[in-house]
C-alpha cells in the first residue's frame, strides 16, 4: 500500500479536475482574459497555448460573443426544454445543420462533451431497441478517450483514467490503433466485430485521439473504417468533441474523409470557449425509430439546463463569427506557425514522433517512463507555468492548441519555451 503523504495547507475548499492536490495544493489564481491571454491575479499575462483545455477558439473574451451574452441573459436566462423552445435554440439548430455535414438533420442539446457522447450511446442503442432488432455491442477504438461519464469511460480507453471504476463500466470491443503501415490490422479487427451482427455502433474520434496522448491517422483510414461500417449497417458515430470547430484545418474533421456520420457529436468549441454547451446531431432515421405514438419509444434523455437560452446565444455569434470574420485565414496562419515551430526539433534526439494536423502540434519527449503518469510531465508544466506560458502535456506528450487569435511571436515564444525546458529538464 502506498503511504499517504503529509497533508500540506491546503488554502481552498474546491477539488479540482485532474488534479492531485498532494503536489499542487495552490492554483494559480485567473482574474481576466483577453485574446490568447489569461491574466493572473497577480498581474502576469500568461499565453493560453492549449485554449483552456481545447474550447476556445477566436480567443477570450470575444466582443461579439460577449456581446450576445449580455443581450441574452436581459432577455431569457433559462426555460425547461421538454414543452418549450426558444429563439437562440431554434436558429443555433438550424445554423449547424447548415454547416455539419449534410445528412445529420436532428439536433440534441446537451451541456459538455461527456453528455453529448452519453447522448449519442443511448440514441444508438435506442435505435436498434425501437426497430426491433437486436444490437446492443459498442465498438471503440483503443487509446480512445470520450469523457468522464459511465458510458463515456466504458468506450474509452481502460487505465489510470478509470481503473477504481471498473464495476460500473460496460464491456465494448476494441480494434487497435491504426498505426501507420499497420492500418490493416484495425481493418481486420472493425470487420471482425462487425460481422458478428450484434454491433450496434463505432465510435471514434476522427483523426486525431486527444487525451490517448494526440496519436493521429489518415483520412483514409477514417473514411476505410466508416466504410466498413456502412458495409455491415453499423452505426457510426463521430466524437467530434475536440476536433470540432476548426483544430484540423477544417470546421469539422469528418469533412477531410468527406464522411457523414450516422451520429456526431460537438462540445467544447460551439461557443467560441464562453460556455458549456453541446450537441448531438444524428441522421433522420435516428429520430424516426423514436417517433412514435407509443410513448415508451421517446428518447429518455434530458440535462436541466438542456438547451440554456444564454449558451445558445453565444454559440449563434460563434456561428456568424464563422461567417464574417476571416476564420480560416488564421487557420491557415496557424498552421504554418505551428508546422514552422516543429521544424526545429526535426533532428533533436530528446523528441520523437513529431506530428501536426492542422492548428494542433505535438510531439513525444524521450523519456524511459512513457505514457500519461511519466515524471516530465508535472515539470515541464511547472516550468512553461514560470515562462508564462500554459501548456500541459499529456505525460511525456507535449502539445499545442493555441486559439486561432494567436500571433507568431506568441508561438515563437511556445517553441522556444520547450526547447529551453528540454535543455533544462533533460
Amino acid at each position: 500500500m502506498t503511504k499517504s503523504p503529509k497533508k500540506l495547507a491546503i488554502k481552498s475548499p474546491i477539488w479540482h479536475p485532474f488534479t492531485q492536490h498532494a503536489i499542487m495544493p495552490e492554483m494559480l489564481k485567473i482574474s481576466g482574459a483577453s485574446g490568447a491571454y489569461l491574466q493572473g491575479q497577480d498581474g502576469r499575462q500568461i499565453l493560453d497555448a492549449i485554449s483552456s483545455w481545447w474550447v476556445v477558439t477566436h480567443g477570450h473574451c470575444h466582443p461579439k460573443i460577449v456581446e450576445a451574452i449580455k443581450s441574452q441573459a436581459e432577455k431569457l436566462d433559462q426555460v425547461i426544454f421538454a414543452g418549450h423552445t426558444h429563439g437562440p435554440a431554434e436558429e443555433l439548430a438550424q445554423g449547424l445543420i447548415d454547416i455539419t455535414p449534410q445528412g445529420l438533420d436532428h439536433v440534441f442539446f446537451s451541456d459538455s462533451g461527456s453528455t453529448a457522447v452519453e447522448v449519442a450511446l443511448k440514441m444508438a442503442l435506442g435505435y436498434w431497441k425501437n426497430t426491433g432488432i437486436d444490437r446492443t455491442k459498442i465498438v471503440v477504438m483503443e487509446s480512445s478517450y470520450h469523457g468522464d461519464t459511465i458510458g463515456t469511460m466504458s468506450v474509452g480507453e481502460r487505465g489510470v483514467f478509470n481503473k477504481a471504476y471498473d464495476p460500473l463500466m460496460f464491456d465494448v470491443g476494441k480494434v487497435p490503433f491504426p498505426q501507420v503501415d499497420y492500418e490493416q490490422q484495425t481493418f481486420d479487427a472493425l470487420e471482425y466485430h462487425c460481422t458478428k451482427g450484434d454491433v450496434a455502433a463505432f465510435i471514434v474520434e476522427p483523426l486525431i485521439l486527444g487525451a490517448g496522448g494526440m496519436r493521429m491517422y489518415s483520412a483514409d483510414t477514417l473514411r476505410k473504417m466508416y466504410e466498413i461500417c456502412k458495409s455491415h449497417d453499423v452505426l457510426f458515430i463521430a466524437d467530434e468533441v475536440m476536433t470540432g470547430w476548426g483544430r484540423t484545418g477544417k470546421i469539422f474533421a469528418c469533412e477531410h474523409a468527406n464522411i457523414t456520420p450516422d451520429i456526431a457529436c460537438y462540445s467544447k468549441g460551439i461557443t467560441g470557449g464562453s460556455l458549456p454547451l453541446a450537441v448531438t446531431l444524428c441522421h433522420s432515421k435516428i429520430f424516426d425509430a423514436h417517433y412514435s405514438t407509443d410513448r415508451s419509444k421517446t428518447f429518455f434523455h434530458s440535462s436541466s439546463y438542456t438547451a440554456n437560452a444564454i449558451a445558445c446565444a453565444a454559440a449563434v455569434a460563434n456561428l456568424k463569427i464563422w461567417k464574417e470574420e476571416p476564420v480560416f485565414e488564421r487557420l491557415e496562419k496557424l498552421s504554418a506557425m505551428q508546422s514552422n515551430g516543429l521544424a526545429r526539433f526535426s533532428s533533436d534526439n530528446r523528441f520523437t514522433n513529431i506530428r501536426q494536423l492542422g492548428t494542433i502540434a505535438a510531439l513525444d519527449v524521450v523519456v524511459k517512463d512513457d505514457g500519461y503518469l511519466a515524471d516530465i510531465g508535472p515539470k515541464m508544466y511547472e516550468y512553461f507555468q514560470s515562462k508564462n506560458i500554459l501548456l500541459r502535456p499529456l505525460g511525456n506528450t507535449i502539445y499545442a492548441m493555441p486559439p486561432y487569435c494567436v500571433s507568431e511571436t506568441d508561438m515563437d515564444n511556445v517553441f522556444n519555451a520547450i526547447a529551453d525546458a528540454a535543455d533544462k529538464l533533460l
